[in-house]
């Protein structure tokens, strides 16, 4: 029994050794590395800011009412073309033709009052001339001709001020009359209505404001694309470079302008600062319609047959044990993974393809920023390589010098050891 038990602890023994022994090997060793690579490129690549933007005319008019009142008729309606000068509605009249006639009525009796001043006037400026010949014969008072010839200066002061009378009269009849008119609300343009805000029978009140009752767009085969630029790539823009966009309307079809004007104007939206680029659309066809989201693509750049580098190469971070092993010039990064990141000659997030994210490195303290690191692989070496970049496309960035070449293998990531470092510093690409 003793020997028995004594043989089962050496067994225990022993195989606690070898377990032991497994496990510190298995622990010693090092998971091999394992790259991702793509081709360094040779063709075209075509830098460009996205933006979007609405379609609208050139020229909207909105047509108001300057009076206030019920809507008697409507004489257009959605889409109904017009003529400048046009009769479009009218506002009930009623009050108005009452304020015209009242008007009249009061000119009239203002000039009649002018014509009784008037013979007031000559009445008393013949009774002036009667004392003051009686006085030069020494016939009447002093008295009687200083009253007949105040008599006569305010006969002819009375007839100034009912001159007055009939000139305000007459004034508030041409402003009855203009009121009136106002009621016949025409077209300020021609074009054709795109919207129509009241029907007959409302009433509109013009005290404050006036109310809107027609939108006319004066011509839609020439429409307009107001686009929202980043302030990032506002500066890649200019007056007369073409624009292409789409509509969700015609999702298969490439829409073509050209930029107007890039208004200094800035809009900001939660903190966000945008410019408006105006484009010019021909709508001959008149397929487009106003208030349509256009998807505008500008292209500032375009060059053929250069050398091109996916944007997921710069943007490689090499664990720390690469960057021990590796060959090269030193540097894709200090470890624990600073690098290249994003591809220059893009834009921000939301505006062009191939811009960096916000918060990642675009190299090594002081490295300037089209000064570029990637790390190419060589009979299963890794070895880094220094690059100088030009324009992007969103995926390609253009290499203008380097020691690399169309199909070199250029690692855009790595698994093994020192892969969840690689995990990490991903979360914070």
């Amino acid at each position: 029994m003793t020997k028995r038990r004594l043989y089962i602890l050496l067994a225990v023994v022993a195989v606690a050794a070898a377990l032991g022994i497994w496990r510190w090997q298995a622990g010693d060793s090092k998971p091999k590395l394992q790259f991702e690579t793509s081709k360094v490129e040779q063709g075209k690549i075509i830098a460009k800011v996205t933006a979007s933007g609405t379609l609208s005319a050139i020229v909207t008019v909105q047509v108001g009412s300057q009076v206030s009142g019920r809507i008697a008729a409507l004489y257009a309606d959605f889409n109904s073309p017009v003529k400048k000068g046009q009769l479009i509605a009218k506002i009930d009249p009623p009050l108005f033709q009452a304020s015209v006639d009242q008007s009249r009525a009061n000119l009239a009796a203002a000039q009649g009052n002018l014509a009784k001043a008037k013979v007031q006037a000559v009445d008393a400026r013949r009774q002036y001339q009667r004392q003051k010949e009686l006085a030069a014969r020494q016939l009447n008072a002093q008295a009687d001709l200083d009253t007949a010839q105040a008599n006569a200066d305010a006969a002819d002061a009375q007839v100034t001020a009912s001159e007055g009378v009939v000139a305000q009269t007459r004034a508030a009849l041409q402003s009855a009359d203009v009121n009136l008119a106002y009621t016949n609300i025409l077209s300020p343009t021609s074009g054709t209505v795109i919207s129509r805000n009241v029907d007959v029978g409302q009433t509109v009140a013009a005290s404050l404001q006036a109310p809107t009752i027609f939108v006319i767009a004066e011509d839609l085969a020439k429409m307009q694309v107001d686009t929202s630029v980043s302030e990032a790539d506002v500066g890649r823009l200019k007056s007369g470079m073409s624009a292409s966009f789409t509509v969700d309307a015609y999702p298969g079809e490439v829409f073509r302008g050209q930029v107007r004007q890039i208004r200094n104007a800035p809009q900001t939206v939660q903190n966000v600062v945008t410019y408006d680029a105006v484009i010019d659309v021909d709508n001959s066809e008149l397929k487009l319609k106003p208030g349509m989201t256009a998807n505008v693509t500008f292209v500032y750049a375009e060059k053929d047959d250069v050398l091109k580098v996916p944007n997921s190469a710069l943007r490689f971070r090499p664990p720390p044990s690469l960057l021990g092993d590796a060959k090269g010039g030193g540097a894709g990064g200090r470890p624990g993974g600073t690098g290249a990141a994003g591809a220059t000659g893009g834009g921000t997030v939301g505006g062009t393809g191939g811009g960096q994210r916000p918060g990642v490195a675009t190299g090594r303290p002081g490295e300037a920023s089209d000064r570029r690191t990637v790390w190419t692989l060589n009979d299963d070496k890794p070895e880094s390589k220094k690059i100088k970049t030009g324009i992007s496309d969103g995926s390609f960035t253009e290499v203008k010098e380097g020691d690399v070449k169309a199909g070199d293998l250029v690692i855009t990531d790595a698994l093994g050891a020192g892969s969840p470092n690689l995990q990490n510093l991903r979360r914070g690409l």
